[in-house]
């Protein structure tokens, strides 16, 4: 059914203070992004709850949509506008009710007056409009405490306004409200799904990728496009930069004993994604690092390639199973990309028998033969940096071509 307004509740930013003016801000400036290209909206936002007044009722079913995955909504419900006359509200509950009949045979009618001067009271309207929608629609029986179908019928001083539908949000925080940083994004399950779990909690992020040609195929930066792109439907767009990396782990490789290579290869990723964040204004590193899950993702590994920055390093999956990440992967849509089997420049020159307990000061003294500090330079600077959003995809037929 077609609805003139959207009814948004927040979540998290109800138990916001002095700062919830500024979180609300920037909900409505995520929710207009989203809206973009769609017919201008109009909005009212409240201390505790927003209002978006459609300009096309055409397209209610295109907004929910966009509105599903924005974080900061914890629930929101279309709603259907009737005149201050009885007869056009009655006629209003009983369409909608209709409208989503398939939720169940229990029913209630809630109203409510904003405008006290309106000639019924609120028993009055519930006694009023349940009554006609008992009449009108088969099958309906009332039920106070857990009803299948709520119709709330608010009263204001220009309008009446029904809703009878409550669709869950993505909850979490309003991307932008917990600053930027910088996602070390693979091609693989779990760092898409840490940038994801960020983002609920309102940071922006910027995506980085290490891309080792020709070990690594065109087929695999194209992959982590896509990922990226799909990241962005949260978001709006997410920006990636892609770092030739090639000339480092070839390095590496030649001057560091095999065993030792995997930890040296993390310490110089984390040394360029710190300059890179650098450059961006990120506050913080993002991994898809898991405890125990590979060799890298010990404690004393994890301790080793620290060592190289004092940037805060967010881990959001460092406690969670892998059967944990495949779930949420396969629910934000990045799991049939992510298995894609392409590779990239973690797996690639993968030793035999890496050291899950390496010591710190050895692998400074085997990275000290290597002027390093110049290869990281040359790497920023020849870094590739793109925009995406979430019509990537559409937008380039060569994907689809390319697999």
């Amino acid at each position: 059914m077609n609805a003139e307004r959207i009814l948004i509740r927040y979540g998290e930013i109800s138990t916001k203070g002095k700062n919830r003016n500024r979180f609300i801000s920037q909900l409505e400036n995520n929710i207009k992004n989203t809206l973009s290209d769609l017919k201008p909206v109009r909005f009212d936002s409240g201390r505790d709850r927003m209002h978006i007044e459609l300009a096309d009722a055409s397209e209610t079913e295109v907004v929910i949509s966009r509105l599903k995955p924005v974080f900061g909504i914890q629930s929101f419900s279309p709603v259907v506008k009737a005149s201050k006359d009885l007869d056009d509200v009655k006629q209003k509950a009983v369409d909608l009710v209709k409208a989503v009949r398939g939720k169940g045979d229990l029913f209630k009618v809630k109203a409510r007056r904003a405008d006290k001067k309106y000639p019924l009271d609120t028993n009055e309207l519930n006694l009023e409009i349940g009554s006609h929608v008992l009449r009108n629609v088969d099958g309906l029986t009332v039920e106070m405490k857990k009803p299948d179908i709520e119709l709330v019928v608010e009263v204001r001083e220009e309008a009446v306004y029904l809703s009878a539908e409550t669709i869950q949000g993505a909850g979490g925080m309003p991307i932008g409200t917990g600053n930027k940083a910088s996602l070390m994004l693979s091609g693989g399950l779990d760092s898409p799904v840490a940038g994801y779990q960020m983002m609920k909690r309102g940071v922006e992020i910027e995506a980085i990728h290490f891309f080792s040609p020709p070990f690594t195929s065109e087929k695999a930066k194209e992959k982590v496009k896509e990922l990226t792109a799909i990241l962005s439907g949260f978001s709006g767009s997410i920006k990636l930069h892609i770092v030739p990396f090639t000339k480092i782990q070839q390095t590496i490789h030649q001057q560091v004993p095999e065993n030792y290579t995997m930890t040296s290869t993390r310490r110089m990723m984390l040394r360029i994604a710190d300059e890179i964040r650098k450059k961006t204004g990120s506050r913080a590193i993002i991994t898809g690092e898991s405890l125990g899950q590979v060799a890298s993702q010990t404690l004393e590994s994890m301790e080793a390639i620290n060592a190289v920055s004092s940037t805060p390093i967010l881990r959001p999956l460092i406690a969670a199973d892998k059967t944990e990440i495949i779930d949420i992967a396969k629910e934000i849509g990045t799991y049939e990309t992510s298995i894609l089997p392409y590779e990239d420049c973690c797996t690639i020159f993968t030793p035999a028998a890496p050291k899950t307990k390496p010591k710190l000061e050895k692998v400074e003294f085997y990275e000290s033969f290597v002027d390093f500090d110049a290869l990281i330079q040359e790497a920023v600077e020849q870094t590739e940096s793109v925009k995406l959003t979430v019509g990537y995809r559409a937008q380039e037929q060569k994907f689809e071509e390319l697999f």
